[in-house]
């Protein structure tokens, strides 16, 4: 290599550390050297952030997930390193702010979120070149514990739908805990997407409300998150309540009526507000004597329940739009040693039928059904 490319190589501070040409003790300085005047013109994170977010990030994401996004970036990151240069933010003073967050009291889950944003912001400016390495790469983040979620016995559960029955909400939670759909898929449903009369139901968007863009439709979640679900009769007869109800809230609306057919609409037939829902709930869980949990809770509550009664796991896998079962497994694991006890006893009860008939028992009984109890569906007529 001549003299001319070897500087040229040394220029880019990826180079450097392979570089047989240079000490180890230069390498760790041109290193440094190189990364804070690789870049040019250096630019403080706030304007980078902000660029990296709306530029890069916001067009290859859901509008729930940019919104997370956003809200960590204008209340954690820009306040806490927003005046400092992209090319002079170290990993020790990364690491002292986590340190600093948690003995706030700021969760560990919470901390390592705005670490993963953090994060994926400097590795896009690696690979703009502004910066040598992710000096979050560097950071330890807290160690958390999983979530597992607060779930609902089925006792609590018909417990909270008798408290909610009549209330504004009453059919939201029903679908929430016989489909397991999503809050923003059930607020983003459509009359036109379901069939009373066949009694299914089609999930097919889903909607969420950003800070000053107001609310924002998208695909689901996934590929199999758009699937059809088969409705109990419960759920129709509460939804052909409900449609006869927004009937009446049309009228009195009038003019004001906004027809776009959605199912759980305000008082003038827009989208409504997700706060809106979760006081609702959080007022029917206090009157239920239950104990607090997010809405999305009731997904989990869902699952586990069919879980607990025996349905085979591919139609929850299907049920919850699960792009594999092993999604499914993995989630509800906490289910599992409770049905494995269960399996045992069933195991045991059929061997001594056999025994006390004097058959032999067979490995595998014929005549295997699974029917799933509970699913969803609804179609207006107009």
């Amino acid at each position: 290599m001549g003299q001319r490319a070897l500087f040229a190589r040394l220029g880019d501070a990826r180079f450097v550390p392979f570089c047989p040409l240079v000490s180890p003790i230069d390498r760790g300085f041109l290193s440094v050297l190189l990364s804070a005047l690789a870049t040019g013109p250096q630019q403080l994170l706030k304007e980078y952030l902000e660029n990296w977010l709306e530029q890069v990030y916001r067009p290859t994401v859901r509008p729930n997930t940019y919104k997370q996004f956003r809200s960590i970036v204008h209340h954690h990151l820009i306040p806490a390193f927003g005046h400092i240069a992209v090319q002079k933010l170290k990993a020790e003073r990364i690491q002292a702010y986590y340190a600093q967050k948690l003995k706030e009291g700021l969760s560990p889950r919470s901390v390592a979120v705005i670490h993963a944003v953090l994060h994926s912001a400097l590795e896009n400016a690696v690979k703009w070149g502004l910066v040598s390495r992710n000096a979050a790469k560097l950071v330890t983040r807290p160690r958390i514990e999983r979530y597992e979620g607060q779930t609902l016995t089925g006792d609590q559960a018909m417990k909270l739908l008798e408290v909610a029955k009549g209330s504004r909400i009453e059919a939201l939670l029903l679908l929430a805990l016989t489909t397991g759909m999503r809050k923003g898929e059930l607020l983003a449903l459509r009359w036109d997407d379901m069939d009373l009369e066949k009694g299914v139901l089609y999930v097919q968007r889903t909607v969420s409300r950003i800070p000053g863009r107001g609310y924002m439709e998208s695909e689901p979640k996934t590929k199999s998150s758009r699937r059809r679900i088969v409705l109990p009769g419960v759920a129709i007869e509460v939804l052909k309540e409900h449609c006869s109800n927004q009937e009446k809230a049309r009228v009195k609306a009038g003019e004001k009526w906004n027809d776009g057919g959605i199912v759980f609409a305000n008082n003038y037939g827009g989208f409504l507000r997700p706060d809106t829902v979760l006081d609702a709930f959080r007022q029917l869980l206090k009157e239920a004597g239950l104990p607090p949990m997010r809405f999305h809770d009731l997904r989990h509550s869902a699952a586990t329940i069919l879980f607990v009664a025996g349905v085979n796991p591919k139609v929850i896998q299907e049920l919850l739009g699960h792009s594999t079962i092993s999604i499914t497994l993995e989630v509800y694991s906490h289910v599992l040693p409770s049905m494995r006890q269960e399996a045992a006893v069933k195991w045991m009860r059929y061997l001594r039928s056999c025994e006390v008939r004097g058959q032999r028992a067979v490995l595998f009984p014929v005549g295997h059904h699974q029917a799933n109890p509970m699913s969803l569906s609804c179609k207006r007529n107009h």
